[in-house]
Parts: C-alpha cells; sequence; structure tokens
C-alpha cells in the first residue's frame, strides 16, 4: 500500500506522546483504573457523517502508546471515502487502556480527517472550472504541521512548502527597499538550486519577477479576470523561455475556487484547509468486555 498520505513516523510519535502526556499526567486515568484490567473487549470505530479519512497512524499509535498489546485493524484507509455508518476500524485489546487512549485517537483521527473532508470538497470545486491543484499553506496548528500537511494529501490536495528552509518565498516584506529583481537575484546568488517564489499583486510585478529568473510566482487577491490577464502574459513568457509555476492565493473560496482554476493558474493555495476545518464525527463503540 503507497505511504504518500503518512506522515513521517517519527512527527506521529512525538505528537501523540504530548498528547497523551497531557491526558494523563499527573495521575494517570483515574476512571479506566476502577476496571478489571484484564478484561478485554472489541470496540468498533464508525463514521457518523460524509468525510474523507485521514490520521489512522495517529490514531493507532495513540492506543500502543498506552498498551502495545492492543490490536488495530483498519477496515479503511486514509484517504478513502466515508459514508455515515462506515465501519473504519475495529480495536481488539485489554478494556482499560483502550479507554485510556480512546479520546486521543479519537481528537487526531477526527481533526485529521476534517481536513482532508475540507480539501477534497475544494479539490472537487476546482476542478469544476479547470487542472489547477490545490495548495495548502503553514497555516498550519502548531506543532502538527506535517501530520496536517500529510491529511490534506489524503485529501487530494498538495503541499506548499513545508517550512521556512524549503525555499524562498519572497513577499511584500521582504522586498520593500530591495526591489523584485534585486531580491530575485541575490536568492539564486546564494542558493542556487532552490525555489525562488515571488509574491505580486499587480501584472508588472509578475513581469519583472519572472524576468529576473523567478522559478514561481504567487498571484496575491487578484480578481478572476486580473489573474487571467497575468496567466496570457505569463504564457508569452513561457513560450520565449522564461517558464514560471503560477499560484493564486487570496480570497480563494469554495464559491469562487472554480472560476480561479478556470484561468489557467497551476496551484491554488488556501489556508482555510487546515485552519478551518471541522472536525469529522467518528465515534468508538465499545462491545462488551471479556473478564
Amino acid at each position: 500500500m503507497s505511504t504518500y498520505f503518512d506522515p513521517p513516523i517519527t512527527a506521529v510519535r512525538r505528537a501523540v506522546t504530548v498528547a497523551l502526556e497531557e491526558d494523563l499526567n499527573p495521575l494517570g486515568d483515574l476512571t479506566a483504573a476502577l476496571l478489571d484490567p484484564e478484561a478485554t473487549t472489541e470496540a468498533r470505530i464508525d463514521c457518523r457523517e460524509a468525510g474523507r479519512l485521514a490520521g489512522s497512524l495517529c490514531a493507532t499509535e495513540a492506543f500502543v502508546q498506552i498498551d502495545p498489546r492492543i490490536e488495530v485493524e483498519w477496515l479503511r484507509h486514509d484517504g478513502d471515502e466515508l459514508s455515515p455508518g462506515d465501519d473504519v476500524a475495529y480495536v481488539r485489546g485489554r478494556l482499560a487502556p483502550i479507554l485510556t487512549a480512546e479520546r486521543t485517537a479519537l481528537n487526531f483521527l477526527g481533526h485529521l480527517s476534517g481536513i482532508a473532508t475540507l480539501t477534497a470538497a475544494y479539490v472537487t470545486a476546482a476542478r469544476r472550472g479547470g487542472d489547477a491543484h490545490v495548495w495548502d499553506t503553514r497555516k498550519t496548528t502548531p506543532g502538527l504541521r506535517s501530520l496536517e500537511k500529510a491529511a490534506v494529501r489524503a485529501g487530494g490536495g498538495r503541499n506548499h512548502r513545508g517550512n521556512l528552509s524549503d525555499w524562498m518565498l519572497l513577499k511584500d516584506n521582504h522586498i520593500t527597499g530591495i526591489g523584485i529583481s534585486e531580491a530575485v537575484a541575490r536568492c539564486l546568488d546564494l542558493w542556487p538550486a532552490r525555489t525562488v517564489h515571488v509574491e505580486c499583486d499587480r501584472l508588472d510585478q509578475m513581469v519583472e519577477a519572472i524576468e529576473a529568473g523567478a522559478t514561481a510566482v504567487l498571484l496575491d487577491n487578484m480578481t478572476p479576470a486580473e489573474v487571467r490577464a497575468c496567466v496570457e502574459v505569463a504564457d508569452e513568457l513561457a513560450g520565449a523561455g522564461r517558464p514560471c509555476l503560477l499560484e493564486v492565493s487570496g480570497g480563494v473560496t469554495l464559491d469562487t475556487i472554480g472560476e480561479y482554476a478556470g484561468t489557467g493558474v497551476h496551484q491554488i493555495s488556501t489556508g482555510k484547509i487546515t485552519n478551518s476545518a471541522p472536525v469529522l464525527d467518528l465515534g468508538l463503540d465499545i462491545g462488551s468486555p471479556v473478564g
């Protein structure tokens, strides 16, 4: 099975460890301690609304960190579409540790599946207008970026840069007092193998960035008509040997993304898919315990 939707396992373990510490320090699970420590059960994770699954590695890790003997059998996998009532996974093992890990597992599963679900909605809306990919941003929950970006992939989206070291993104504040051409020249000199991405809010800025050697341009807060005009000029520059990736960002909604996709841009980015996604409702139902 492809691991394209999986976040780095080190990030999964770190995030789950912090989440469990938040739940269990300083005295542990006082309620679960009342139960027979050897009673076992089979629990079922089910979906209660339509969506897209993400976060299964985090959910499994939550159970396993509490009790390595717990077994999690996934019936659905990250990237799969879910319908209300779908069985998603079975969790088998001792009852008390399953209950201890339940909320942490579901918190990760619901949050990340919510991101995948909203991303899928944006992807569907974009495809109604054109072939542009939906790109995420760095507007992520602190400490959870790699997990949330994996959820974006599970929803059919694509990942923008992961952090400030991935490539240079020159925004208006960066080029104040330098100018676009000089800023791009410095980037190409100091980091010749890195992407140089320039934020532009006017057509003339885009032309200057491409002619200076930028490899990507962010068309910021432009109307679809303005973006279309930029695409036409960028296509002419590409034909003259100056190809450049074109990104749209700012003011993009589910209602407008199709029109933006129809302009011919390559990528459309929005922070909403990571910072505004509602949690997908998934639950865990416990079977009859066996003593």
